[in-house]
């Protein structure tokens, strides 16, 4: 049986109260209890990056419920290769700026490559300053069995865990961009890795580049909300970078995106349109001047 979302069934509210993630209102700042109460009514929900004010504000406008502060800024945004040099000072700026842009979003901080992976101390120590200076209201680490104790430090000092396990970009030197959770020996492991994100703590854990099948079963086997990104239709949520799903970014894209607009182009028309106009004396004219 096919489960709708409250934005189809037009319902913004189950019987206790709380409000749909999209589609729902309301002024205060979405919370992870909300996210455990949509696992439970079967509600699906859209997650989307974001990295600036601006943008931010736009996705918070259109009720993105969820917003994570990626370290894919590295690739989208900073110029990197790779999200393993953007470092915690630059994740700290962006996630405040996310934040300051936002009112009802719950917004996810990245902990970055070399931010937690000495222990769990240096894990709190780092996710402090992304909630103390930034203000999420949460924060996403890779790994699963290894991840278990900063996950469970985290939890236990009162900051909110958001997992990453499959594909996991931070560890691209030693892994490759390549689907994770093939054969039945690492399908085991994925789900090992499931079951101790959740074991730990965890809110809801992220499954990149899983098989459907897989990401299905461990959707099934969790009591918290998996967010899949080439992980196939029967995670409880799906996240995309914002650049890749408005066409801005550039290049042959990864199966798994749609994208939904062709911003690169639409931004490129308008630059070249300027500058002609300038180079033609058209712009500015007179209405455009000031007196």
């Amino acid at each position: 049986m096919t489960q709708l979302s409250a934005a189809q069934t037009g319902k913004t509210s189950s019987s206790d109260g709380s409000k749909a993630l999209y589609g729902g209102k309301g002024t205060r700042r979405i919370t992870v209890r909300d996210i455990a109460l949509a696992k439970e009514r079967g509600e699906k929900w859209p997650m989307l990056t974001a990295y600036d004010a601006m943008t931010a504000s736009v996705f918070d406008e259109a009720g993105i419920p969820v917003m994570l502060v990626g370290d894919s800024a590295g690739n989208c945004h900073l110029g990197y290769e790779s999200t393993v040099p953007v470092t915690l000072d630059e994740m700290t700026m962006l996630s405040a700026a996310v934040v300051r842009g936002t009112q009802r979003a719950l917004i996810v901080g990245d902990l970055p490559f070399g931010s937690y992976q000495e222990g769990p101390v240096q894990a709190l120590r780092s996710a402090t300053r992304l909630v103390k200076e930034a203000g999420v209201g949460a924060v996403k680490l890779e790994g699963g069995e290894r991840s278990h104790e900063q996950i469970r430090l985290l939890v236990e000092s009162g900051i909110p865990v958001m997992a990453h396990i499959g594909l996991t970009p931070q560890s691209v030197n030693a892994m490759g961009y390549r689907v994770q959770g093939r054969g039945e020996e690492a399908a085991q492991q994925l789900l090992r890795d499931a079951k101790s994100v959740q074991d730990a703590g965890a809110f809801a854990v992220v499954l990149e580049l899983v098989p459907a099948e897989l990401a299905a079963e461990v959707t099934r086997v969790l009591h918290i909300p998996t967010v899949g990104i080439g992980a196939g239709a029967e995670t409880d949520a799906q996240v995309l970078v914002w650049t890749d799903m408005l066409g801005l970014t550039g290049g042959r894209m990864p199966k798994f995106v749609k994208q939904y607009a062709n911003l690169r182009e639409v931004m490129g028309n308008a630059a070249k349109a300027f500058a002609e106009d300038v180079v033609g004396g058209t712009f500015p004219l007179e209405e455009h001047s000031v007196h």
